[in-house]
């Protein structure tokens, strides 16, 4: 009694199990599907290449793309054999296709039915391949690809015809084929068509006891005939793994065609559920199309004939036309005072290509020197940037000069490489490397979306004055920039803040002073020392930068209009300092930055901008100190609004009889940046 008990329970848990292992089988391994059309949402087709599916409800394979290849998958995966161990199960498939050629009768390639590892083939290649396989896969039994070919190209090696359909196994060499077509009354053929650009239904069916597979065409809307058009016995199981993605594979060569599947459904263990052909989307046959291939080609041939006399007689000096053309166009001048400077030397030409001729497409901004364009140089795809210089600016020649003397023998981490140069006629070329994030000002300036947090903030801040330390102390001369401002700060791929535009950069040596007299920079960035004297020190780069220091932690311009209607002016400066004399300087600090900030250093920075942008030049640390600060090597002295307020304004212009209009920027006008709010 006991022992019948017992096999009882287990023959009712081993049915239990059974019943539930079937229904926990992923539901990505689907055993049918049908798609009477395509029509959207649609959830479970997977396209790549160039397919797609149109709005009407048509898989399109592919278009009139040259040399190039689609897939359509089913997105779920299908169980072809219950474990690894077993056979391929039985399987049917039925889909109605079109093929539409762009030139009447001319196919292109081809398009065939897939079965695959994966639902995605990468590696294949377009064109003769169908987009099923490449040179190395084709024909390794370890591709594990089942196809049904519909050709329509024939290579001389492998195919009978231009016109077949044909079985491939791990191949593009069909084991078995057959002129396309389909059987009547058993022992009748009639041929079809594949590229007349009409509607027909192909049945493919694999019997997994027999191993018999049959691929069976008919005409659109005719009954499936009961003679397969191509018979093979093939066992798949070497070839089908137990899960596998079904789909379409088609490919374009330099003849073009438009592949399309309009229905199709699936199913294992029993045949295809059929299609409801009243419901499937409809391709219209480009009548038209004929008439315009013959018409092109005609006035094809009709142009070419009607041009040879004149080709014969003439082609020989067009020719040489041409090239002297090409060469006065590309000419290059080399004067006395670039021998120095040759090796950095760029070929406009190279140039000329890399930015696609310096079309506005490329253009990356304008300034008051000229305007630069973003390009790639044709050899070594490496991204430049063109400062194209204006020759019709104040200084043009004289600054291009001193960019190249100041910064073409210069390297350094934080500042922007200047890789070469070119000088043709009135073009003036500087090229340097590409800066991906852009300038700095776009940061500070723009919507929060694109703010900078404050850790980005301080780094950009040590680099640009680790790069100042460099140029007044640690190169060779000394380089007094003369332009720090945010827009002159440009950043690289890891927001690391590079100084660039030395346009307007004065060399001199260690321990002496270049001989300026001229105003030039930026208005909000000008030391009153300098537009006082005219005289450019290594102070003035320090105030400058001290400006820039309250700019990146506050997140406003240096001069910002207060009273649109009056027009009234506001300098940073004075704003910030006057939050200092109110006690609450971290008042000023930049909105965007919310509560990401770290309080002790943006007090600091804050600090460090007033004291490096106060009227007497004589009292700015010199960038060695002021980078000392930054880095917290030293700190910064416990300062009060006091020890700096030597006058009511910080920025406040002496009166000598300066207007605005007869400031000299060599280039940047101040008149310009004030209306610009002292960009």
């Amino acid at each position: 009694m006991f022992l019948k008990l017992l096999i009882i329970v287990f023959f009712f848990f081993f049915f239990f199990f059974s019943i539930l292992s079937q229904s926990l089988q992923p539901s990505s391994q689907n055993l049918e599907f049908t798609f009477n059309g395509f029509y959207p949402p649609l959830r479970d087709i997977s396209v790549q290449g160039i397919s797609s599916v149109t709005s009407k409800g048509v898989l399109k394979l592919t278009n009139f793309t040259t040399t190039d290849s689609g897939h359509a998958f089913y997105s779920k995966q299908i169980r072809f054999r219950d474990s690894p161990n077993d056979t391929v199960s039985s399987f049917s498939t039925t889909f109605v296709f079109v093929i539409r050629p762009l030139v009447p009768g001319i196919g292109a390639e081809g398009m065939a039915f897939v079965i695959a590892p994966n639902f995605s083939l990468p590696t294949a290649a377009p064109s003769k391949d169908l987009g099923l396989s490449n040179i190395i896969n084709n024909g390794n039994d370890t591709h594990h690809v089942f196809a049904v070919e519909f050709d329509t190209v024939q290579d001389p090696l492998d195919d009978p015809d231009n016109n077949h359909v044909g079985i491939d196994i791990n191949s593009l060499k069909s084991v078995k084929t057959s002129p396309a077509g389909y059987w009547y009354d058993n022992d009748q053929f009639k041929k079809l068509t594949l590229v007349s650009g009409k509607p027909m239904q192909v049945w493919v069916d694999y019997d997994g006891r027999t191993h018999r597979i049959n691929v069976t065409m008919a005409p659109f809307r005719k009954e499936k005939p009961e003679k397969a058009l191509v018979s093979i016995v093939r066992d798949l199981s070497s070839v089908l793994l137990q899960d596998m993605f079904v789909g379409f594979s088609s490919a374009t060569g330099t003849i073009l065609s438009e592949h399309f599947v309009l229905g199709w459904s699936f199913r294992v263990k029993r045949e295809a559920p059929l299609l409801d052909l009243s419901k499937l989307p409809k391709v219209k046959q480009r009548s038209w199309m004929t008439w315009l291939a013959l018409m092109f080609v005609f006035l094809l041939l009709f142009t070419i004939f009607c041009l040879i006399p004149w080709l014969v007689i003439c082609s020989p000096i067009c020719l040489v036309r041409c090239i002297l053309r090409r060469r006065r166009k590309f000419a290059e001048e080399i004067e006395d005072w670039e021998t120095e400077f040759s090796k950095n030397r760029m070929k406009f030409k190279d140039l000329y290509y890399a930015t696609k001729g310096f079309k506005d497409k490329g253009l990356l901004g304008r300034g008051g020197f000229g305007s630069v364009y973003k390009g790639v140089m044709p050899k070594t795809n490496k991204e430049i940037a063109v400062k194209r210089v204006s020759n019709k600016s104040q200084q043009g020649l004289k600054e291009f000069v001193a960019e190249i003397a100041s910064i073409g023998r210069m390297s350094h981490r934080n500042l922007v490489p200047l890789l070469g140069y070119c000088r043709r006629k009135d073009d003036l070329l500087l090229v340097y490397d590409y800066m991906p994030n852009g300038s700095l000002d776009k940061y500070l300036h723009s919507s929060p979306e694109v703010a900078l947090d404050w850790n980005q903030r301080i780094k950009i801040i040590k680099g640009v004055a680790s790069a100042l330390f460099f140029l007044h102390e640690d190169w060779e001369q000394v380089v007094i920039h003369r332009d720090v401002k945010s827009s002159n700060v440009l950043l690289d791929s890891e927001h690391n803040g590079r100084l660039g535009d030395f346009g307007l950069a004065r060399l001199c040596g260690h321990g002496t002073e270049p001989d300026t007299t001229n105003v030039a920079g930026t208005w909000g960035y000008l030391a009153p020392d300098h537009v006082r004297t005219g005289r450019a020190t290594t102070a003035t780069d320090v105030f400058a930068f001290g400006v820039l220091l309250l700019e990146v932690a506050c997140g406003r311009r240096p001069i910002e209009v207060q009273d649109s209607v009056s027009g009234e002016r506001v300098f940073l400066v004075d704003w910030v300092f006057q939050f200092w004399i109110d006690g609450n300087i971290l008042g000023a600090k930049d909105p965007n930055l919310w509560y990401d900030y770290e309080v002790g250093e943006t007090e600091m920075v804050l600090k460090l901008g007033l004291l490096c942008s106060q009227s007497d030049p004589e009292n700015r640390p010199t960038m060695r100190q002021v980078l000392h600060y930054l880095r917290g090597d030293v700190m910064l002295p416990n300062l009060s609004p006091s020890d700096l307020r030597g006058s009511e304004r910080l920025l406040g212009i002496p009166e000598v009889g300066f207007s605005e209009s007869s400031l000299s920027t060599g280039g940047s006008s101040i008149t310009n940046s004030l209306q610009s709010g002292g960009r």
